[in-house]
């Protein structure tokens, strides 16, 4: 498996829901495959398009995206592989990610795979629960979730796992079991979405008849802040949280759940407050301690700190009776926090 060592950046194919086999209880088949699926030859324009717009100094990546790749009638398959493919031998490309199923995949689909240059395979987990799984209507077990990955990093691909939080039956308990699951796979990238309840699908009935209460947004950011910092502690980067905005999303599609088109960037300034919070914490247990303070971060962690509208800042200053101002000192390592007292009268 290739270290990435450069930026990275992927060119989007999206295929949406082209070959799914399943009507899983939190999706909506036909709003999410509003947009029609691209025919080939718009496959390879719209790469050669991006390319012109992506500098020379990234490790780019074709993604096939939104839908379960492998299950996709095979002709059409080979057609989106054949035409990236050209791109990944004449090296404007580092090699082809795609998002399947956990119970689409064996070593005849891996092998036709590395054939054509894809060198990461995400999964929809979305859970490692069995009853959450059941419940959702996913169509497989843990175990198929578990063989599958374990081929997936036996054929020398990326493991990637899609996770979700908040489903039918799901507790923080289970999700954070499911995170620790996920760890014993060792992927080498994750992503985590809330749950919502999209309008026209079985999880909506439910939520209507009262027999399915989502995620609080405050709930939603503070389990997938936890679930983040395990990740970080084992080296395993979240490289999402929260779903991409879309036109659909923005305009009434969501019923209710924890949507919020900056979703990970909360989840961020959860994490930001929380360490700031405990840093202040042992400052002021100092008898010596000023009460102006200006806290120092990397500069790109600036609004994280600072939360939306302020609101860290805020609430910090009311807890700890200080005044604080924050400042982005460029040879900070990104992440973290220091205190700088102002003593001037």
């Amino acid at each position: 498996m290739a270290v990435l060592t450069r930026p990275h950046r992927n060119i989007a194919i999206f295929v949406p829901h082209l070959g799914c086999p399943w009507q899983c209880i939190y999706c909506n088949q036909h709003l999410i495959s509003a947009a029609q699926a691209p025919a080939p030859q718009e496959v390879k324009q719209h790469i050669a398009q991006a390319l012109t717009t992506i500098d020379p100094g990234y490790d780019v990546e074709i993604a096939f995206f939104g839908g379960n790749f492998t299950t996709i009638e095979m002709d059409l398959q080979e057609s989106y592989l054949q035409a990236a493919y050209p791109f990944v031998q004449s090296g404007q490309v580092r090699g082809v990610r795609l998002s399947t199923r956990p119970d689409a995949i064996d070593a005849d689909i891996l092998r036709r795979l590395r054939g054509y240059g894809v060198v990461c395979i995400e999964l929809g987990v979305q859970s490692l629960d069995q009853e959450v799984l059941k419940r959702a209507a996913r169509g497989y077990t843990p175990a198929a979730v578990e063989r599958s990955a374990a081929l997936i990093k036996e054929w020398g691909f990326e493991l990637g796992l899609q996770l979700m939080i908040g489903l039918p039956g799901d507790t923080a308990a289970k999700a954070m079991a499911t995170t620790e699951a996920a760890i014993r796979l060792r992927p080498d990238m994750v992503r985590i979405y809330p749950t919502l309840v999209i309008e026209d699908t079985e999880l909506a009935r439910q939520y209507r008849a009262g027999r399915y209460r989502p995620l609080e947004l405050t709930a939603a950011v503070e389990l997938c802040h936890a679930m983040w910092q395990r990740f970080q502690l084992e080296g395993i980067p979240v490289i999402r949280m929260g779903l991409h905005s879309s036109e659909e999303l923005n305009h009434g599609s969501v019923v209710a759940g924890p949507w919020h088109p900056a979703f990970g960037e909360l989840v961020q300034q959860f994490g930001f407050h929380q360490r700031a919070r405990e840093l202040l914490n042992e400052y002021c247990a100092s008898p010596q301690h000023a009460d102006k303070l200006t806290l120092l971060v990397h500069p790109r962690d600036l609004s994280r700190l600072i939360g939306y509208r302020r609101e860290n800042i805020t609430r910090l200053e009311r807890e700890f009776a200080l005044r604080l101002s924050v400042k982005g000192e460029d040879g900070r390592p990104p992440g973290s926090i220091a205190i700088c007292a102002d003593r001037s009268k």
